[in-house]
């Protein structure tokens, strides 16, 4: 049976280069500094964003946690959209292991923060409160359907945050998805932002591995944390060696994602039983509504899955489907025919 999976762009298989990247890679401890290969993905992942340092990470979830660490100390809050990703998945890791609060501000249906719910959730200085100390978004906005952050949103935010003394952190996972939508450089994205991390291994395909980049001092007390929470890892030049291809080859090809996802919502539109806003569909993300009652999202999950189409059921009546490297664009033919046929039987 062809499998066509739609749960994730983590689903990636690493490319044959990356493969020959890792059974080359040239190692060194790195929680001495000594790999080579990481500190090359480091220096390339700085200079792409455009900022002083950088710091490999296990994971996206590691990277966020890192920047709220360093960023916040116990007691101090970080305000945050109330779909982000920081705040519904990743176990409340800043809380559980920082002592930090976070105070959520609603997201618009765009992934952005309206300027005067962000300036309303500052603190003021009040022994009863908790200090505000951070903004944190996401670029682009998983739960918002994919959507890409404006060079002008982020900046408003920063400007706003500068104002009040607050520093700005980004998710950006998938920036890169966010830099090609929009025609921009990813440096335009990230400009004004105090940190920002960023996977290679969803999109990008790397087979593990995020990235966080900031200033200098920064980077250096983000090292620490990163120790604290077991990141050192040792001869990580292994993997670091497939982020560097993802970097050098996987960026541009991300167009061929948004395109696939493009056909998949155009084509899921036309089946009665669904429902969609073809106007968010930006990047490679398509997020659509089970309006047919006869099942749940879940069920339907589930029926799709014996046919060989793997999505995710998502809250309420919603479900989520992730183009990327390996789907191809017979692939979402497929996907599309499976889906009537099984919305038919209903």
């Amino acid at each position: 049976m062809r499998i066509v999976d739609l749960r994730s762009d983590t689903v990636t298989l690493p490319t044959p280069a990356m493969r020959e990247a890792i059974y080359r890679a040239e190692v060194g401890d790195d929680v001495f500094g000594e790999d080579p290969t990481v500190n090359r993905l480091e220096e390339m992942a700085a200079e792409r964003m455009g900022k002083e340092a950088a710091l490999y990470v296990a994971s996206g979830t590691m990277g966020n946690l890192v920047a709220l660490l360093t960023h916040c100390g116990r007691g101090d809050e970080f305000i945050v959209g109330h779909l982000a990703h920081t705040f519904l998945y990743e176990a409340g890791g800043s809380a559980a292991l920082g002592g930090v609060h976070p105070r959520t501000v609603p997201n618009q249906p765009d992934g952005t923060l309206d300027l005067a719910d962000v300036e309303a959730a500052i603190r003021a200085e009040n022994v009863h409160f908790p200090r505000s100390r951070l903004i944190c978004l996401e670029n682009t906005h998983n739960r918002c359907g994919g959507a890409a952050l404006t060079p002008e949103h982020t900046k408003a935010v920063c400007q706003l945050a500068q104002w009040h003394g607050l520093a700005v952190h980004l998710d950006g996972a998938r920036i890169f998805n966010a830099a090609v939508a929009l025609g921009v450089d990813v440096k335009e994205l990230v400009r004004d932002v105090d940190s920002v991390q960023f996977c290679l291994s969803k999109g990008l395909s790397a087979p593990v591995g995020s990235v966080v980049c900031g200033d200098e001092e920064f980077i250096y007390q983000a090292w620490r944390n990163r120790k604290i929470v077991g990141g050192g890892m040792r001869q990580a030049g292994i993997i670091a060696a497939a982020g560097i291809v993802a970097l050098e080859q996987m960026v541009d090809r991300l167009a061929e994602d948004h395109a696939n996802a493009r056909r998949l919502a155009e084509g899921l539109a036309e089946i009665p039983g669904l429902a969609l806003d073809l106007d968010r569909v930006q990047t490679n993300i398509v997020i659509f509504e089970l309006v047919s009652e006869r099942l749940t999202p879940a069920e339907l999950a589930a029926k799709l899955g014996e046919r060989g189409v793997r999505l995710l059921a998502i809250e309420g009546r919603r479900l989520r489907a992730v183009t990327h490297y390996g789907i191809e664009a017979d692939d979402i033919e497929v996907a599309l025919a499976v889906v009537r046929e099984v919305i038919d039987q209903l």
